[in-house]
């Protein structure tokens, strides 16, 4: 039998180090505590308090998920239950642990709330609260609130209108002022507590959930030009936790 030869062996060396590479867990980075005034709440707004936390740099990506079910087989595609992933579940894998080779360092997406909450808890992390998630989205390369300045929605919205992209490789445009890379522009991304904002109390109030929805829900925001903002909290509205979307994606958090 013929020996493979020298160029061979060491670009299977090279693939197996770069796989390597790319399925080292996420680097996090810690956020300061704080408060911000959310999109919904109360009339006059009140500020919420944000506890200290860490959070990734970049969102998980097709090969750090292909690591978790290599170890946790029953997070598969083909073992995975219903109850917990719909059928769009990877749907771009060609089997149970091989992603596309060209997405490896994209951002995993089509994985329901209840897998990536499965995911962080086997890092040792959790997923972000809606809170934490904005906390620091809300910040610029500069400055750690940045919506006061109008520019900053219209290049959230304008990246927002931009096609399929959950195909690029995270990490590839500026950090914010924390060190956070791609919180918007690359794919939507999965909170511990993404429908919360459904929750208005006793129903007897006579507070309805119609409120809460795209143009109607400028009445109970707290700033009417977050037109970005309203486009997040839609979309987090609009699904359960075991839908699963090309363009929904996730990254772990953790208490300091």
């Amino acid at each position: 039998m013929k020996r493979p030869g020298l160029g061979w062996v060491l670009g299977w060396l090279g693939c197996c180090i770069a796989s390597a590479v790319q399925a080292q867990p996420t680097r996090m980075v810690d956020i300061r505590e704080g408060s911000y005034i959310p999109l919904f709440g109360t009339t006059p707004p009140v500020a919420v308090q944000v506890d200290a936390f860490k959070i990734d740099i970049t969102p998980v990506t097709h090969a750090q998920y292909a690591e978790f079910v290599r170890r946790h087989p029953a997070w598969r595609k083909s073992t995975v239950k219903r109850l917990f992933a719909d059928e769009g579940y990877l749907s771009a894998w060609s089997g149970d642990t091989a992603p596309p080779a060209e997405r490896r360092n994209s951002p995993v997406t089509t994985v329901s709330w209840h897998a990536a909450s499965a995911y962080c808890s086997a890092q040792g992390k959790r997923l972000p609260t809606v809170d934490e998630w904005e906390y620091v989205a809300m910040a610029d390369d500069k400055r750690r609130d940045a919506r006061t300045d109008p520019t900053y929605n219209e290049a959230i919205l304008r990246s927002y209108e931009a096609p399929r992209t959950y195909l690029r490789a995270v990490g590839q445009t500026a950090p914010n002022v924390w060190g956070v890379f791609d919180l918007h522009g690359l794919v939507w991304e999965w909170t511990s507590d993404f429908n919360s904002i459904l929750i208005t109390g006793e129903s007897r109030s006579g507070g309805t959930d119609s409120m809460l929805f795209c143009a109607s829900g400028s009445v109970g925001a707290s700033d009417l030009m977050n037109y970005a903002a309203f486009m997040r909290y839609a979309f987090r509205s609009s699904v359960n936790a075991s839908h699963t979307i090309n363009s929904l994606g996730f990254r772990c958090a953790q208490d300091r």
